[in-house]
């Protein structure tokens, strides 16, 4: 759903430039109450492997794909606010490495796929959480009910921007049809990766889990008929956070780097709309379209898979470097205001 320049007209880019400068400032306030010593890595690999499964468009409709937006996932595995600049760091590695989104429409990107996706997400994922019992099912399933309306949700948001500043003379009725339908089914495989993902990370370390804090009981033994607390040492094994954030990222790599290759070559939920509605007609060329990286691959590697397989590699090496870097930084300031 990256936006590229000249959909949308400049004075409703800019608004929504300062909707989206106003909530990452809200954002970093927020994350360094979110973040700690142990999540502040994790959030870093957050933004990494939301890089790597965005380049995996699957199949949702003849001829259009969807890929991952990531808000969902983002708010439950590390909080919203974390979750918003995840999104933020991607979208912004994406536009200026890859000509992935425009620059102009940078602030729409941002507004529709990493505050809308994430606030929405996660105001649906906390509703069920309250309702539902205490149980990493019940946490799976919030996950994926949640995953799944953030899509279409930003696909009204993108509808509304376009209906206020739109560049071209369309039926506003059909756009939000196409767009709301296309990405229902979108949600769904959102959802699948989110549920899939936010359920791998339960299994073996649920305190790493922001929207499953609190989830962890002792191990209870029965001892003489009654129920006691397990003594440490008889507590299961976790797997350590280094391991934990060494797997995230050997899988990010091996997905961006390998898996990337076989997605679908259909254009996705926006494009396939864009091109049908003729959106597409006002769109123009990318700023960074002469980067090296243009286009997820490597420029003057001619093998595809190769040239491709690089490119994904490199995004994810760019994008955990800079959202750990980001992460730790606002960590830091935390512990710098805690000290003061």
């Amino acid at each position: 759903m990256h936006v590229p320049d000249g959909f949308i007209d400049a004075p409703v880019s800019a608004a929504t430039g300062l909707v989206a400068a106003g909530a990452i400032a809200v954002s970093l306030r927020g994350a360094r109450r979110e973040l700690d010593e142990r999540t502040a890595p994790l959030a870093g690999l957050v933004a990494a492997f939301i890089f790597a499964v965005q380049m995996l468009n699957f199949p949702v409709a003849a001829g259009t794909s969807g890929h991952l937006l990531g808000g969902a996932l983002a708010a439950i595995l590390v909080g919203p606010c974390t979750g918003v600049l995840c999104v933020s760091v991607v979208l912004l590695m994406q536009g200026i490495l890859f000509a992935d989104g425009g620059l102009t429409a940078l602030g729409v990107n941002i507004t529709d796929m990493a505050i809308t996706t994430t606030v929405v997400a996660y105001a649906v994922f906390r509703g069920l959480v309250k309702i539902l019992p205490r149980t990493r099912r019940s946490i799976t399933a919030a996950s994926f009910t949640a995953a799944l309306l953030s899509v279409p949700a930003a696909a009204l948001v993108f509808t509304l921007l376009y209906a206020l500043g739109g560049t071209t003379d369309v039926s506003i009725g059909k756009v939000a049809t196409a767009m709301i339908g296309v990405h229902v089914l979108i949600g769904v495989g959102e959802a699948a990766i989110t549920a899939l993902t936010v359920g791998a990370v339960i299994a073996v370390r649920p305190d790493l889990v922001y929207g499953a804090r609190g989830l962890e009981q002792r191990l209870k033994l029965r001892v003489n008929g009654e129920l006691v607390d397990a003594t440490p040492e008889l507590e299961p094994v976790r797997a350590s956070h280094r391991k934990v954030w060494i797997t995230g990222l050997v899988a990010s790599l091996l997905l961006a780097g390998f898996v990337s290759f076989y997605a679908s070559s259909n254009p996705d939920g926006l494009e396939k709309v864009a091109a049908d509605q003729g959106i597409d007609r006002a769109a123009k060329e990318h700023a960074s379209a002469d980067s090296p990286l243009a286009d997820y691959g490597v420029r003057d590697v001619e093998d595809a898979r190769l040239s491709g397989g690089l490119a994904g590699v490199i995004g994810v090496g760019v994008t955990v470097v800079a959202g750990t870097g980001v992460f730790w930084a606002v960590r830091r300031r935390r512990s710098t205001s805690q000290a003061a």
